[in-house]
């Protein structure tokens, strides 16, 4: 691949990688001043954020399937124009349903963003180059996180809510113009079926364990749950036998480092997702700040990521990734561990040593990780492995969530967290950093156990 096409593909990825965090991080610091506009209730405010996740989570491997067979820069460009569409009718939305409505629309944009920018990357860029491209777009995931809550508290502050979707149509427009001037398409698996009965089978799947996780510890989450395992089982035996399926079995069956690098990216994101949920309340209910300052010591972490990032990924390209990864994994661990030792007393340099240590333990992790799982695969499933790879991250940061609520429900019960509370707050807080430190220890020997990543080229 020539230099211009390189570097044409790295920006159009990297700024696609920097828009869909930047969007969620944004409109969480939003969702109050949305929901006083629409009067919704609690569990109907949740849905502006709970159906994009859903949508991502739905489309990310139908879309990845798709854009093996018909070419990924065709799906990345149709992805990028549904997502900039979806932000200029979400900024004009005049009901709570048709905001949650374009939500949906936002989630299937970035599923098909998702699932098309990183194998564009692998594809373009040969292995000895791959770990350093694949960092600084992780570093532009993490810089979307960090800039997000700063820039979307100061736009809504000012401008309102309405202006966060505005400002990414022009961004988005600035996207397709780039990637328009990438020269190439990739489809390696031109010509072959698409599995349209699997895909329907996988996405009401997870629609039924991600809602169930979201509704945990009620009857009916336990319920949607059992429902989707059993859609897991019939969705597992249909790939299993069908000509051309959405979802190669054969990819974790035959390939042990597909598979456990995957495992080790959803035990990743299980465990550390609600970090900022719980750190936030942490902040501003027991140690008093105002939402401005606890957003100043959260951004800790993802900046140390975002520093991190490429130079993780330049290091995978020399020391082989499950090193690397799982000793971000095990940094991580260490991180999650010294977070259960927080109390209304405890120092905020301890807090902020304790986040500057899981930021950098995630950036070791996430660019080598997600370098063993493109290397280890055929170019012609590039777009499966990105979508893959994507939906463990989905399904880990609801895991995660899933995890923090059932805990508060257990210790706290459904009220609102006022002084009283603070105490079981503090011990809810505890066994959540406690449970998601033992669940990132056990993924240590998930990622050391992949073995050595054999590159297809």
């Amino acid at each position: 691949m020539t230099d211009d096409v390189k570097r044409s593909a790295l920006l159009a990825a990297t700024l696609a990688s920097f828009l869909t965090p930047f969007m969620g991080s944004s409109v969480n610091i939003a969702l109050p001043s949305i929901g006083r506009e629409f009067a919704m209730d609690a569990v109907l405010l949740s849905w502006v954020a709970t159906s994009y996740l859903l949508a991502a989570a739905m489309f990310l491997v139908p879309f990845g399937r798709i854009a093996d067979i018909h070419g990924r820069k065709r799906i990345f460009t149709y992805g990028i124009l549904v997502y900039t569409v979806s932000s200029l009718l979400s900024a004009i939305s005049t009901s709570a349903i048709m905001l949650i409505c374009f939500r949906v629309l936002h989630g299937i944009g970035s599923a098909m963003i998702f699932g098309t920018g990183v194998a564009i990357l692998t594809s373009v860029f040969p292995p000895r180059e791959r770990g350093k491209a694949l960092g600084i777009n992780v570093a532009a995931v993490y810089l979307g996180l960090s800039l997000g809550p700063f820039l979307g508290g100061f736009l809504t502050q000012y401008l309102g809510w309405r202006s966060i979707f505005l400002v990414n149509v022009p961004l988005g427009l600035i996207v397709i113009a780039v990637v328009l001037k990438l020269k190439g398409e990739w489809a390696e698996a031109k010509g072959e079926k698409f599995d349209f009965t699997g895909s329907v089978i996988y996405s009401i799947t997870l629609v039924a364990v991600i809602y169930g996780i979201s509704l945990l510890p009620a009857m009916q989450g336990g319920l949607l749950i059992m429902i989707g395992v059993l859609g897991i089982s019939a969705f597992v035996k249909w790939e299993m036998k069908v000509e051309s399926p959405v979802f190669n079995m054969n990819l974790f069956r035959n390939n042990t480092v597909f598979a456990l690098s995957n495992l080790a990216a959803l035990i990743n994101y299980s465990a550390t997702f609600a970090v900022g949920f719980l750190l936030s309340l942490y902040l501003q209910y027991v140690k008093g700040f105002a939402p401005q300052n606890a957003g100043l010591v959260l951004v800790s972490q993802p900046v140390i990521m975002a520093i991190f990032s490429p130079f993780a990924g330049r290091l995978s390209d020399r020391v082989e990734p499950r090193i690397v990864a799982s000793i971000g994994m095990a940094l991580t661990t260490a991180g999650l561990f010294l977070l259960s030792f927080l109390n209304e007393k405890t120092a905020l340099e301890f807090l902020l040593a304790s986040l500057i240590l899981l930021g950098f333990g995630f950036a070791l992790f996430s660019s080598p990780n997600t370098n063993a799982v493109m290397s280890s695969v055929e170019k012609r499933y590039y777009g499966v492995a990105s979508a893959t790879l994507g939906t463990m991250r989905l399904t880990g940061q609801m895991l995660s969530m899933g995890i923090a609520m059932m805990i508060f429900a257990i210790y706290i019960g459904r009220v609102q967290i006022t002084p009283e509370y603070y105490p079981l707050f503090l011990k809810s807080m505890k066994s959540a950093f406690i449970i998601s430190a033992v669940l990132c220890f056990g993924g240590i020997f998930a990622s050391l156990a992949r073995g050595k990543v054999r590159i297809s080229d």
